[in-house]
């Protein structure tokens, strides 16, 4: 795009395309047909809408012009009978009518993100397929969320499409009784998905709000629909997160560190939501990985100034985390934290023996971590070198202007 205002179809897009798949891919049974009728609706609606304008539904129309355009394409290639995978779908397809909604998922979205997480697929391959075809995400953004390299993630979707066709798996949502063995890839999607809208991993803008609303419009469904505590502690973090988001940037889309937020611009009534849903999540017996994250984020939202910070909480907290759900992530916000109750050189060592472990050698949080703290310190040589590191991983260009204020700090941006 030229960077000017949207115009209709690339505020469609952006709303309303995922939607738009899914429920095309119920309506085919078929990604890759779903894929094609989605590119045709969208081809469609550049020719019609600039003439007649946009529609007031735009995700039905584009749901019906792509489903049209599906049924051509297949006439065109073959007889329908021979095509089409069942002859009940057949016959709604050539009539127009649109199949009944399962009244176990009644959203189009989060019933493909269950079919998507079928257990006959490999965990990181059926969360890898969910991402690509219901979040949108492109295999570069998956990768960076895995920290493995984006063929990896691409070979990963190919075989996942691969054993749908080859074992004919069920394009239906699943009993009330298969839920639960999906849920945890379900929240491990919706969680990755909010990420990316929270912090996005490249392009010119550090959050993409559409994005994080729609992992909240998921997370909120799957919460009524499970009454699981995990998944309302994921609501919670999301919502605690989303609260804040007025004031992680500037007028002119710069970062802006925590500690330099003006509070008053957070939603308050978010926090407070998201607060109680956290408090509500912590009170079970074995208390999860996403409801220790949310009571995190609630420490810090419900802090007054960040001067009021309660670290030894929050160290708590990640304590628990570490041991719930290990991993260099959490291990490197654990060394943050320390940072800020025991200082500088507490927080350089542990952040340190993070690192040494490997794995965090291509994450750029890791490095800018680092350099922070040796700036910190008066070590500008050193800090200058890493903020260097930190600065040649990144492709968020907010955060790569954050880092060369960073390095003209300490004498040695360019």
């Amino acid at each position: 795009m030229d960077g000017g205002p949207p115009t209709d179809l690339e505020s469609a897009y952006r709303s309303h395309s995922r939607r738009v798949l899914a429920s095309l891919i119920r309506l085919l049974g078929d990604f890759d047909a779903a894929e094609e009728a989605l590119h045709d609706a969208f081809v469609a609606a550049g020719e019609v809408w600039p003439r007649t304008g946009p529609p007031a539904n735009p995700y039905a129309w584009l749901v019906s012009a792509g489903r049209f355009k599906a049924i051509d394409r297949r006439r065109r290639r073959a007889r329908a009978e021979a095509i089409l995978p069942d002859p009940t779908l057949r016959e709604a397809l050539e009539i127009g009518e649109t199949p009944q909604m399962d009244p176990v998922i009644p959203d189009d979205e989060l019933r493909l993100i269950f079919i998507c997480c079928h257990p006959a697929l490999p965990p990181d391959a059926r969360i890898a397929l969910t991402l690509r075809e219901v979040a949108g995400l492109t295999t570069e953004e998956i990768a960076r969320a895995y920290l493995v390299p984006a063929p990896t993630i691409a070979q990963r979707i190919v075989r996942a499409k691969a054993r749908i066709k080859s074992q004919a798996l069920p394009y239906e949502t699943p009993g009330p009784d298969e839920l639960p063995g999906r849920l945890g890839s379900v929240l491990h999607v919706l969680y990755l998905i909010f990420n990316e809208g929270y912090l996005a991993s490249a392009g010119a803008e550090a959050l993409r709000a559409d994005l994080a609303s729609e992992a909240i419009r998921l997370a909120r469904l799957v919460t009524g629909l499970t009454g699981d505590a995990e998944a309302q502690g994921l609501l919670a973090l999301m919502l605690l997160h989303h609260a804040r988001r007025g004031g992680r940037t500037d007028g002119a889309g710069d970062v802006i560190l925590l500690e330099d937020q003006d509070r008053s611009g957070w939603d308050r009534a978010q926090i407070r939501e998201g607060a109680a849903l956290a408090a509500g999540a912590m009170k079970v017996d074995a208390v999860g990985p996403y409801a220790l994250q949310a009571a995190i984020a609630a420490v810090h939202a419900e802090a007054p100034r960040w001067a009021d910070t309660d670290w030894d909480r929050i160290v708590a907290l990640y304590d628990h985390l570490a041991a719930a759900e290990p991993s260099p992530v959490v291990a490197l916000n654990r060394a943050a934290a320390i940072a800020m109750r025991d200082g500088a050189d507490a927080g350089l060592r542990a952040v340190e023996a993070v690192m040494a472990d490997g794995g965090m050698d291509a994450y750029p949080f890791a490095h800018a971590a680092r350099a922070d703290l040796l700036r910190r310190l008066g070590r500008a040589d050193e800090a200058r070198a890493v903020y260097a590191r930190a600065l040649a991983l990144t492709q968020q260009e907010p955060e790569r202007r954050f880092l060369r204020r960073r390095m003209e700090e300490v004498g040695g941006a360019r």
